[in-house]
């Protein structure tokens, strides 16, 4: 009896610990609202941050933002800057791999931005890398590939020379334009490395599998140099655009993490979901781009005056609920050196005043009512918050001016691929946040020969020269001065409308842990870890 005793016995402490090991041995999954569909996984062809969340969890740069938005190492575990800030050496790690166990080389680093320089790559981002001695000249045609100012010293050690000190340069090496490839990898599947059972990435996930519209599968890569401390085993991220159906899905406990819920829900959020709701000021500016290519969008009376008659304080508090502030400049404030944007004439003004000014510079146009008739397009990416805004700047122009007013509105890829490709348009959505705290980063898309970004197709050679010269200028407040000269006349031509100043907005379950608020808006997988 003793004997079946102790039989027993032996057999529920078993089982037990079986159990226990089974519990502990349970798969961590991380499910992420992501906010649409990516267009690429390709660092080449990445530019807007629904893709660049995902970059972040599968590949890993020279430095990071950590969770609280501050720069730390990444590959590389040190670097030193000459004293005459053109010269950035960077010492890697000798444990850093890629998920397929070979090392990564400085001269992965040589390859990719080599790769992301050459034109006939096209990439979207390549002037992220023109403070690079010989880039732009690269990128331009102009020059080789191998004039890049980039160079493999050995394995562990990568040598950048700069065309001139750039204070901001750890900054751009935090983005996905400055991320390594594997060079091998690109070799042997040309454009189609990106897709799954293809794609070799050195960040702490690897791609599992991708099914369009539906989700994005990474899991923890046990080759990642820091992989000990990653605490995710898997991160799902659903590339949900419609955000009513994204909180429904967070509600019912789908989703540990959504991206950018409707602001229009914003204060039932927090009564509903409290210290769930996550709001930040960002660097980051909603406009309307209008195409200076066609008419009327060709005449600047037209294009001020549409800009004059929008109710920026109404949008900001009743179709935003207060989570934006009204913007009147480009440059989101918070920038440092830099202070408040220039301001255009009518910003002063109160929204009466406004809205007869717009009214008669419309008619000295010869638009609006008793003149042509005023046909105007808003295109917007497919979005809830979207549509209440486009729907109440239309209202707002029907009134003042009689405009006849269409909304169209694609999925957010189909959206911003139109516009980087060149379609034609009258106004269209936009946004930016910042990748690098400059105000630069916002200027830049409105350069001239910016085929990518300028979306109004606008070309000012003052605007540009001053550009220009702010690149080269060392003393940094002269610097700032030159882009403010750059951007008075941006706000006074009004090829953009802003509209807004964005926060930043995530809902994030109570059993995630690890999250940092932060104003560039990073936020990786790698630092996060789920209560069980």
């Amino acid at each position: 009896m003793a004997s079946m005793k102790l039989k027993l016995l032996s057999a529920v402490l078993t089982g037990t610990l079986l159990f226990g090991a089974s519990s502990a041995l349970a798969e961590v999954v991380l499910h992420r609202g992501n906010g649409g569909e990516p267009t690429s996984l390709d660092p080449a062809h990445v530019s807007i941050d629904i893709e660049g969340f995902i970059i972040g969890d599968l590949f890993e740069g020279l430095v990071v933002f950590d969770n609280a938005g501050k720069i730390q190492p990444g590959v590389a575990k040190d670097w030193k800057v000459s004293d005459d800030g053109l010269t950035y050496t960077f010492n890697l790690r000798s444990d850093a791999k890629w998920s397929n166990g070979t090392p990564v080389t400085a001269g992965d680093f040589v390859f990719a931005w080599q790769r992301e320089m050459n034109p006939k790559t096209a990439a979207e981002y390549a002037n992220i890398l023109f403070p690079i001695k010989n880039a732009e000249k690269v990128n331009k045609g102009e020059l080789p590939v191998d004039q890049l100012g980039v160079k493999a010293v050995d394995d562990h050690t990568l040598q950048v020379t700069l065309e001139q000190p750039t204070p901001y340069f750890l900054q751009l090496m935090t983005h996905y334009t400055a991320l390594p490839l594997n060079k091998a990898n690109v070799e042997k599947f040309g454009d189609q490395f990106v897709k799954p059972g293809n794609l070799v990435s050195n960040g702490a996930f690897k791609l599992e599998d991708r099914v369009p519209n539906d989700h994005l599968t990474v899991v923890k890569n046990s080759d990642y140099w820091d992989a000990k401390d990653v605490k995710i085993d898997k991160v799902i991220f659903y590339p949900i655009d419609d955000k009513a159906a994204a909180m429904r899905r967070y509600e019912a406990g789908e989703l540990d993490v959504s991206y950018d819920p409707p602001v229009s829900q914003l204060k039932d959020l927090q009564k509903k979901f409290g210290s769930e709701v996550h709001k930040v000021p960002a660097l980051s500016t909603e406009y309307y781009a209008f195409d200076t290519r066609e008419a009327p969008m060709t005449d600047v009376r037209v294009r001020r005056a549409l800009s004059m008659a929008i109710d920026r304080d109404f949008i900001a508090s009743d179709i935003r609920q207060g989570a934006v502030s009204p913007a009147y400049s480009f440059v989101p404030p918070g920038m440092e050196g830099y202070g408040t944007g220039p301001q255009p004439d009518f910003a002063s003004l109160s929204q009466v005043d406004r809205e007869d000014k717009a009214a008669a510079l419309m008619k000295e146009a010869g638009y609006g009512k008793g003149g042509k008739p005023l046909n105007i397009e808003i295109r917007y990416n497919t979005n809830s918050d979207h549509e209440k805004l486009a729907t109440a700047i239309a209202d707002m122009w029907k009134t003042d001016f009689g405009a006849n007013v269409k909304l169209t509105n694609l999925d957010v890829a189909s959206h911003y691929s139109y516009l980087k490709d060149g379609g034609k348009f009258s106004v269209a959505r936009a946004a930016w946040a910042a990748d690098y705290a400059d105000p630069q980063n916002f200027l830049f898309l409105l350069l001239g020969d910016n085929k990518t970004f300028n979306y109004s197709h606008w070309k000012n050679a003052d605007y540009d020269k001053y550009m220009a010269e702010s690149d080269k200028e060392k003393d940094p407040a002269k610097r700032m001065d030159l882009m403010k000269k750059a951007e008075a006349i941006l706000v006074n031509e009004q090829p953009i409308m802003p509209i807004y100043y964005r926060s930043n907005i995530w809902m994030v379950s109570k059993k995630v842990k690890g999250w940092g608020d932060n104003a560039v808006d990073w936020h990786l997988s790698k630092y996060l870890s789920l209560d069980k």
